[in-house]
């Protein structure tokens, strides 16, 4: 025990109240993504003609700028983290749009601006500030009928999805749609609006066929691997999924794991494969779908709809996000470019996830009253006085 139930200090209230199970899980997570940086990063690094602790040491900077970031998030109150959420979302937002004139382009794409000899992707933020921010609106239009919260929040999502289309960034673009998706659904709405969502986003996926050769490309080399197009990457993942077996060949002896390019990013998963087996890859997914899980229970025990909501729907973003990474390395979709919460390399990615999750926490956070009593929940308005 580390504090006593009587102490009155913030930092008592908070051990009593947050779901310690969940920011376990969360930072053995992380902890993975450590050891796994240890396994994949080296020979990438050499590679590229860097010192083989290069990516490793950048990647434990990460975890040590991500995890405060976490923790700092999950102190706040209902009120707070929608102040940071729509804070968060209005600078991420106008560096989005930023990137098309400003951004540095990298594989025909402009996806990151630089600040202070740093490369930020402004969309890694977009995704857990608008999560929360939708959730407000879309909580604020069910209890008063006339704010039009959800029709605000559909808005901001497509000002999002148009500049992400023009950077282009398809991978993100389906993410903030499915947010938003994710946000209709938990709301309540009918299986009529439910499919004609599903009509639209295939149709929006053949329009990104039509138009975005690069997203095509991947596509048709997807569908064909025959055909000509590069599936060097994705053949030595595969290679290195099944070269470890079920307990792996041992840190360092993977030899398919070494020709993997993005071996520390994308297809870490793939290289923790290699190195420790299928049955580490299945511990690894478990714990993800524990996070997953444990996060939508305690959502489910919140008495406020928009802490309901958000708590939700960061979860349903959170388990998208670990399923395409995990389904662009079993080779069941065309690349994506989308980076293994806490296990890939990438330090917008870690601080922005590390932001998300710890808003996830802070929303699950128990109160006084909901530890005492049970009950039908109370629904009402986030304009109404502090929670």
């Amino acid at each position: 025990m580390m504090f006593s139930r009587a102490e009155k200090t913030p930092l008592a209230e908070w051990w009593w109240s947050i779901d310690r199970e969940l920011l376990g899980a969360l930072i053995l997570l992380m902890t993975c993504g450590m050891v796994l940086s240890f396994a994949a990063s080296p020979p990438v690094a050499e590679r590229i003609g860097l010192s083989p602790w290069f990516f490793v040491i950048r990647h434990a900077l990460f975890c040590l700028a991500a995890l405060p970031v976490m923790i700092a998030a999950s102190f706040l109150n209902h009120r707070q983290a929608r102040f940071w959420a729509l804070g968060t979302l209005i600078v991420s937002v106008a560096l989005l749009w930023a990137t098309l004139k400003f951004g540095t382009e990298v594989k025909g794409a402009r996806r990151w601006v630089s600040f202070m000899g740093q490369s930020i992707q402004p969309s890694e933020f977009v995704k857990p500030a608008f999560a929360v921010l939708g959730a407000w609106l879309f909580s604020e239009s069910m209890v008063l009928r006339n704010v039009p919260g959800k029709i605000i929040a559909t808005v901001i999502a497509f000002t999002i999805v148009a500049g992400l289309l023009l950077q282009p960034d398809i991978g993100q673009t389906a993410l903030i749609l499915a947010t938003w998706a994710a946000l209709m659904f938990v709301s309540g709405i009918s299986w009529w609006i439910i499919f004609g969502m599903a009509g639209a986003g295939g149709g929006l996926l053949f329009g990104a066929y039509i138009f975005f050769p690069h997203f095509s490309k991947r596509v048709d080399t997807f569908l064909n691997p025959e055909g000509g197009g590069n599936t060097y990457q994705i053949d030595r993942a595969l290679q290195s999924l099944l070269e470890g077996g079920w307990f792996g060949r041992g840190p360092g002896e993977s030899e398919a794991k070494k020709l993997i390019p993005d071996a520390h990013a994308d297809y870490v998963f793939s290289a923790a494969a290699g190195e420790f087996g299928i049955l580490f890859c299945m511990v690894l997914v478990g714990l993800i779908c524990f996070i997953v899980i444990r996060a939508m229970l305690g959502a489910q025990r919140q008495t406020s709809l928009f802490a309901r909501l958000a708590a939700s729907t960061l979860a349903i973003q959170f388990a998208m996000q670990s399923g395409i990474n995990l389904a662009v390395n079993l080779n069941l979709i065309p690349p994506k470019g989308m980076t293994l919460p806490f296990v890939s390399y990438g330090g917008t990615s870690m601080i922005a996830i590390a932001f998300g999750m710890g808003l996830m926490l802070a929303l699950t956070r128990s109160k006084p009253e909901e530890r005492l009593t049970t009950g039908i929940p109370v629904y009402r308005s986030a304009l109404a006085p502090a929670e």
